[in-house]
């Protein structure tokens, strides 16, 4: 099952604007309360759960120096980007592109991916989803492994919008392993060989193979290898190849990639370039035995935005939790807001909302244990059909979320409210927002959602800055 989500963040509009009357400072304080932590109109619940986030955004914009990063955790809607491209562009536009972030090679994986970036390579790879039941495989960051265990391949990478060329490329990898290397250029080596002087000869009547391998001083048997015969028997008219014992001069010219010096930390290896770069090749490393691949980290030299994208067609959050390296390499991502999206699959397993938040919360302490301490935002899941009825699993997974938020320290976002509960799912349809299986969004929908989070987290911001 495939499935796709977002986030939203608004706030209430009463804020007063600048050019009327300056109101008391309690007045304000106590209206943005109200603003910040109202669960309905679109807004955030609880949203004093990530007042750090907003710390870190306000004191960027004054100092602008620093990459602040934001990672989205999900199932198919997010593997796909659409929406959160959409955040991810507005929301460098306020405050700084810094970069594309974790980006993966799904169509190694033999699955749908990003359009902002498109992967080849000239070898086939091995590939698992967590989705599927626990296997001993290399699952880690993007939630899918790819690997190989032989090398002689070359895997290209090119990014296609201008906006995402990078100065800054991570390798991650299972414990960190030095598996590949990474290349921009290659060069030619030219080598000089001699090869025999290949002639033909057409076959006279009477003439035997015998007969034209002592005209030429060769051999019945390189005759028969070259021409493909299986015989001795030939025929007048036909035309063979001889291979001379006459040699002649050869030049073979080879392509070979030439390796970058790559640096690494506890987290990856990586590249810094000078200059911008939107193609890279990763080649295998010659003292590595096994090559697997977890993700692909892109950045800019410029303070500002990363938002990175982690979804999986079909994905839970038992699906995830199966898999301890995805939370060691979380850290890699150096996460300063988590925003989670998972629940549509969860409810097409009939899961009921006590297990559901059994599960969110087994997910939260995983990250917990790797002293990951960023804020989270949890997301409703959409609307949408279970068999062609209104999803009533997915209602009750929005109200207990909200339930256990000031609880559990986490900040929500009603996307199931906010697109009309099980009321609106038709005006959906109507709208052109939601796809055919009434599951998965339009990219029309898609965009909706992200445009309408970017307004929300803005709001939320202004809010908290004046707030304060």
């Amino acid at each position: 099952m495939v499935f796709f989500c977002c986030l939203f963040f608004t706030t209430n509009d009463k804020t007063p604007k600048t050019d009327v009357q300056p109101t008391p400072k309690s007045m304000i304080q106590k209206v943005d309360t109200a603003a910040i932590d109202a669960p309905s109109d679109g807004q955030i619940y609880n949203a004093k759960a990530i007042s750090d986030f907003f710390e870190k955004l306000e004191k960027n914009e004054d100092q602008k120096n620093q990459k602040i990063n934001i990672v989205h955790i999900g199932d198919s809607h997010i593997q796909g980007d659409l929406m959160t491209n959409e955040i991810r562009k507005k929301l460098q536009q306020r405050f700084g592109n810094a970069g594309r972030g974790l980006v993966f090679p799904y169509q190694l994986a033999k699955t749908n991916g990003s359009y902002n970036e498109r992967f080849r390579s000239n070898r086939t790879w091995e590939s698992y989803r967590n989705i599927h039941p626990f296997k001993q495989c290399p699952i880690g960051i993007s939630g899918i492994g790819l690997w190989r265990d032989s090398g002689g391949f070359v895997l290209e990478m090119n990014v296609k919008d201008p906006a995402y060329k990078f100065n800054t490329i991570k390798i991650i990898t299972p414990q960190n392993q030095n598996m590949f290397d990474l290349a921009i250029s290659s060069k030619i080596n030219s080598i000089q060989t001699t090869e025999r002087r290949v002639i033909t000869h057409k076959i006279k009547k009477g003439e035997v193979l015998g007969t034209i391998a002592d005209k030429y001083n060769v051999s019945i048997a390189e005759i028969k290898r070259d021409n493909r015969l299986k015989g001795n028997n030939i025929r007048a008219g036909r035309t063979l190849k001889i291979a001379t014992n006459e040699t002649r001069a050869k030049t073979i010219s080879m392509s070979e990639f030439v390796p970058l010096a790559i640096e690494s930390d506890s987290f990856s290896h990586y590249y810094n370039s000078e200059n911008a770069l939107s193609r890279i090749f990763l080649i295998p490393n010659k003292e590595a035995k096994d090559y697997e691949l977890n993700g692909i980290v892109l950045e800019k030299d410029t303070p500002g935005i990363i938002y990175s994208g982690i979804g999986v067609n079909g994905a839970k959050y038992s699906d995830y939790n199966k898999y301890p390296l995805f939370f060691e390499q979380l850290k890699s991502l150096h996460p300063d807001l988590l925003v989670f999206s998972l629940g549509t699959n969860e409810s097409y397993d009939h899961l009921d909302s006590e297990n559901y938040i059994k599960e969110l919360r087994e997910f939260i302490n995983n990250i917990r244990a790797q002293k990951i301490d960023a804020p989270i935002i949890v997301m409703t899941p959409p609307p949408s059909l279970l068999r062609r009825k209104p999803n009533t699993y997915i209602d009750n997974y929005a109200r207990q979320i909200i339930d256990i938020a000031q609880k559990d320290g986490l900040a929500v976002w009603d996307l199931y409210d906010e697109f009309g509960g099980m009321s609106g799912i038709r005006q959906l349809k109507v709208q052109g927002l939601i796809g055919p299986d009434w599951v998965h969004y339009s990219k029309k929908g898609y965009e909706k959602q992200g445009d309408l989070f970017t307004q929300a987290i803005l709001r939320s911001y202004d809010n908290f800055k004046l707030k304060k």
